[in-house]
């Protein structure tokens, strides 16, 4: 870990003037004032408790049901709406048990069958595989609309029913459907406390180790906690009360955001608060002057990840939808607590927080000339990239695109069985049935047509290839439900194939044709058209917020195109790792959440470098002014990097697949972002172009 102890900027002759009369004069002075400090925090005190009693119950909006995130116009979705609305299967999800014994079903075994089935409200009658192996028969359950746990309850008294008194040797699993979601209940039950808990150790030994102060860890830590905390009550009261549509991805998603983000801001604060405290006796002053300058590109790169977020709300899936604004609240309320609490909390506590290395004045006063310039890491990182700059970006970027080569081997469409890190009892009841009936057997595509067309239709499908069987269930409101058992497993690309076949079959006709499968399928569709629409919105974000932040046209386009390219080379080491443990295709969506927080987060820490560097070239030039902003904000940004990789690293915790490699896919484009293309590609780029990378504005050499 790097040192951020330093308290004057290497090679700047003189302290940076005083800054003019700006729009953030009277924040700052509301929050570093004498008086007014106290009123900041107890402006937050109230602002906690509030919020805090609220953000524990997040959990009790969340929505989990995947029917209720589908895209509005999509097949799937209308096929729940006519099931709903003529077919009483209103919050019903089915449950598949699976008996099976490999020697052969004993008369014993499919007795216990028989007398579980009868004890199952509302079961069909059971289904024997020719190989005489295995039974199975299907049974609604219910399902309420906000919080699952009436569905996982009712899946769990059926999974203890049916394995209780099962003959030794007998596999008894439950599957299907409401299986499947009863396992994710069961994953993601206390995972929120879980997660925080990891994510607060992760960040506490970053911090300990970065600071190597007993004491100052604990006060941006603290800061970040209840911003996030705050957080979370504010999107339990939108979610109760304005409808926002919050699920255990986007929960989990803020948890771990907002202790990285915010943690990131803390650094860079205290770093320039410490070298501000190098420079004046009062510590009033010293954090006014630190956070005058840091508020600009703090705040662009929260407003950036904000917005960027927002843009979220045009995608078509509701999940998709849901999960900006809850980001957009997360950064936000994070950002105003590491410009305010956290300033507000260092100001009261004075110097002694930063013991055992208390930053002291220079004995000659605040004007007096700077130290020599550092010859640390940071140091020799700046001297190398000035000897050899083309050589270096060149060489930068060379590497980064053969990682992004890799990128072109991801496949998506994850199975069931690739959907958890492990076998849950879902999953093996899948592959049971696998084994010895239709592989489509767990879950039938609906298909509803009118009474009137109904033989027409089952006709078409069942010559359909890839349809093992098709048949009426029943009639009510004028539709009749049609089964149709597929010859691959559901979520597979041949099964969704199949789907599009049959779809194509009663074109025509009015039939609608979902099912798991089919949600699947129209998931899949509508996350292509998204990132269509919302990637390149996002880059525009990105785009005018660095252009705002840094008014240089030539600099910013630069920028976008780094990031660009850093995050198809996190795809592609992404991508190496999935491999290499086992779990090598993804889900649709892992795309678009990628590009918006590499490119988001990934801009972060160029931000930070840029804008230091652009108030560095004022002062001194170019070129040192971008070597000046290498040198002090290396240390600071390299520990925010590994913050932020670390808290995002923490998603494993979380036993799905899809986490883990979210997880895996943001914190290794962290990782290139802190170490690669922020310490070498960008400034030997900067270097290579000179003065004209400020264009329209100008920066004397």
């Amino acid at each position: 870990m790097t040192d951020t102890s330093v308290s004057r900027i290497p090679d700047s002759p003189h302290p940076p003037p005083a800054p003019p009369p700006s729009r953030w004069n009277g924040y700052v002075a509301a929050v570093t004032g004498r008086r007014s400090k106290w009123a900041v925090l107890a402006a937050w005190l109230l602002i906690v408790l509030i919020a805090g009693g609220f953000a524990a119950k997040v959990a009790d909006v969340q929505d989990n049901d995947p029917a209720s995130w589908l895209p509005a116009d999509s097949q799937a979705t209308r096929a729940v709406e006519i099931a709903e609305r003529h077919f009483a299967e209103h919050d019903r999800a089915t449950a598949v048990v699976v008996y099976t014994r490999d020697g052969g079903l004993t008369p014993a075994d499919l007795a216990k069958a028989d007398r579980d089935r009868g004890a199952t409200p509302g079961a069909t009658a059971p289904t024997r595989s020719a190989d005489g192996r295995s039974v199975l028969f299907s049974a609604p359950v219910p399902m309420a609309s906000n919080d699952n746990g009436v569905l996982g309850d009712a899946v769990g008294r059926l999974r203890k029913t049916t394995g209780q008194a099962a003959p030794a040797g007998l596999d008894v699993r439950v599957t299907g459907q409401a299986g499947t979601i009863a396992d994710y209940i069961e994953v993601y039950s206390g995972m929120d406390g879980v997660l925080l808990a990891v994510a607060l150790a992760v960040v506490t030994v970053v911090l300990l180790v970065t600071y190597r102060s007993p004491v100052l860890w604990s006060i941006p830590l603290l800061a970040t906690f209840l911003g996030t905390w705050t957080a979370l009550g504010a999107v339990y009261l939108l979610a109760r009360h304005a409808g926002l549509k919050v699920d255990g991805q986007s929960s989990y998603i803020l948890m771990v955001l907002g202790l990285g983000v915010g943690t990131d801001y803390a650094l860079l604060l205290i770093a320039r608060y410490r070298e501000e405290l190098g420079r004046r006796a009062d510590r009033h002053e010293a954090m006014a002057h630190a956070l005058r300058r840091c508020l600009p590109a703090v705040t662009a790169s929260a407003a950036t990840v904000v917005i960027a977020s927002l843009c979220l709300v045009f995608g078509r899936m509701n999940n998709t939808q849901g999960l900006g604004p809850v980001v957009a609240i997360g950064v936000a309320v994070v950002c105003l607590a590491a410009t305010s609490l956290l300033p507000a909390l260092l100001v009261v506590l004075g110097r002694w927080v930063f013991w055992p290395r208390r930053p002291a004045v220079a004995p000659a006063g605040p004007d007096a000339p700077a130290a020599a310039p550092g010859t640390g890491l940071w140091g020799r990182v700046a001297a190398a990239v000035d000897a050899r700059p083309r050589l270096i970006w060149i060489g930068s970027a060379a590497a980064l695109a053969v990682l992004a080569a890799a990128a072109f081997t991801l496949h998506s469409g994850q199975a069931l069985d690739e959907q958890f890190t492990g076998t849950t009892d879902a999953i093996a009841g899948q592959r049971q049935i696998a084994r010895h009936f239709p592989a489509g057997s767990a879950e039938p595509a609906d298909v509803y047509v009118a009474d009137a067309r109904a033989g027409a239709v089952l006709a078409r499908v069942g010559r359909v290839g890839g349809v093992t069987s098709a048949a009426r269930d029943r009639s009510a409101g004028g539709y009749t439900h049609l089964t149709v058992v597929l010859a691959d497993e559901p979520d597979t690309p041949a099964a969704r194939a199949t789907i599009t076949r049959v779809r194509d079959a009663v074109a025509g006709t009015g039939a609608v044709v979902g099912g798991q499968t089919a949600v699947a399928l129209d998931t899949s569709r509508a996350q292509g058209a998204e990132e269509a629409l919302l990637i390149p919105l996002i880059l525009a974000v990105v785009l005018i917020m660095l252009v705002l932040l840094l008014r240089a046209l030539t600099a910013s386009l630069l920028l976008i195109a780094s990031v660009v390219l850093s995050y198809g080379a996190a795809l592609g080491m992404a991508g190496l790792l999935y491999r290499a443990l086992g779990h090598p295709r993804i889900d649709r969506g892992l795309l678009l959440f990628g590009f918006l927080f590499l490119v988001a987060l990934g801009i972060d820490y160029t931000i930070f470098l840029m804008s230091r560097a652009r108030e560095e070239a004022h002062l001194h030039g170019h070129r040192a002014g971008v070597l000046n902003g290498l040198r002090v904000t290396g240390g600071v940004i390299t520990s925010a990097g590994l913050v932020l990789a670390a808290t995002f690293g923490v998603m494993a915790v979380v036993p799905t697949v899809s986490a883990l490699q979210q997880g895996l896919l943001i914190a290794g484009g962290v990782l290139l972002d802190t170490l690669v293309v922020r310490s070498l590609l960008i400034p030997a780029l900067a270097l290579d172009a000179g003065k004209r990378i400020w264009w329209p504005a100008r920066v004397d050499d």
